[in-house]
């Protein structure tokens, strides 16, 4: 199968190499796709007002790096993966909920190399943990994910109500899960809640998970440095408690997200059509504000 042979064969390429060819697949993407150029330039003007053409050069160049560091991260061996994680800061407040016995709840934004963050939580921790996982778009490439995610000390649900029970029973028993909050939500429950002050339909699975009793949260995202020379891991409790109804509870999740964004903000996959509204979605917009389901 030709994406096999090409990730194999990106896969012995060194990790700077691969992110220098993916600046420039970035760049030519961005030239050559009107549609994710717009999403791109409306969703980062939505986060931060008027663009800083720096933030966007560097940001166009990132987006690429987080495609084609991909099969270096799925096909390397684990502990040469592993080892590409240079600095970590913050991990002793979660070493401090582990001893305590608690579970916990990774949540990781797409924001820098977000591969990285659970294998390391995992080997970290040295126990195992649970990630949300949702099929690709392109089938072709599910048995690559599968194969570089489910190693080592990391496992995988499905997005679906099996799922969703496998991590609530993980939590329930003092382990580890980790998910992405700001995917649109494909099937389930989701609110309309602001995302940088545009209401997205947000799912909810993040609030309902920090609701079981005794689990302690964390945000965290992997730092990918220049010229290749790895990753630096950032953890951190939530700033504010989230409380209030369910709304309420992910809007908090959403200004979480938001505030790891700013540290960063060029490392955010502004491409992804975060503010489409599904068919599935229950309710209108606020203020009737429709968006595209692309």
């Amino acid at each position: 199968m030709l994406i096999d042979f090409l990730f194999r064969l990106l896969a012995r390429l060194p990790l700077a190499w691969l992110h220098a060819l993916g600046g420039v697949v970035g760049w030519l993407v961005w030239r050559l796709s009107p549609r994710y150029r717009h999403h791109f330039r409306a969703n980062l003007e939505q986060a931060l007002g008027m663009i800083d053409p720096a933030v966007l050069r560097q940001a166009i160049l990132e987006a690429g790096r987080a495609s084609f560091e991909l099969p270096w991260l799925w096909l390397r061996p684990l502990d040469e993966v592993l080892a590409q994680v240079k600095t970590v800061h913050g991990w002793e407040a979660v070493d401090a909920a582990l001893r305590d016995g608690a579970g916990i709840l990774f949540i990781t934004p797409h924001l820098g190399c977000f591969e990285i963050t659970a294998q390391y939580c995992a080997h970290a921790a040295g126990k195992p943990l649970v990630v949300l996982y949702r099929p690709p778009r392109y089938r072709a490439l599910e048995p690559l994910m599968q194969a570089g995610r489910v190693r080592g000390l990391v496992t995988t649900a499905p997005a679906d109500f099996s799922g969703v029970r496998q991590l609530l029973k993980t939590l329930r028993t003092h382990g580890m899960v980790g998910m992405l909050p700001d995917q649109v939500p494909g099937e389930g429950e989701g609110v309309w809640v602001d995302f940088f002050g545009r209401p997205a339909w947000t799912m909810t699975l993040g609030a309902r998970l920090a609701e079981v009793r005794g689990v302690r949260t964390f945000y965290i995202w992997a730092e990918r440095l220049p010229r290749g020379q790895g990753y630096a891991l950032h953890y951190a409790p939530p700033v504010e408690e989230a409380v209030g109804d369910l709304s309420a509870r992910c809007a908090a999740m959403n200004r979480e997200v938001e505030r790891l964004i700013r540290q960063c903000p060029q490392q955010y996959l502004w491409g992804y059509n975060r503010y489409k509204r599904p068919r599935h979605a229950r309710d209108e917009a606020p203020d009737n504000e429709k968006t595209s389901e692309t």
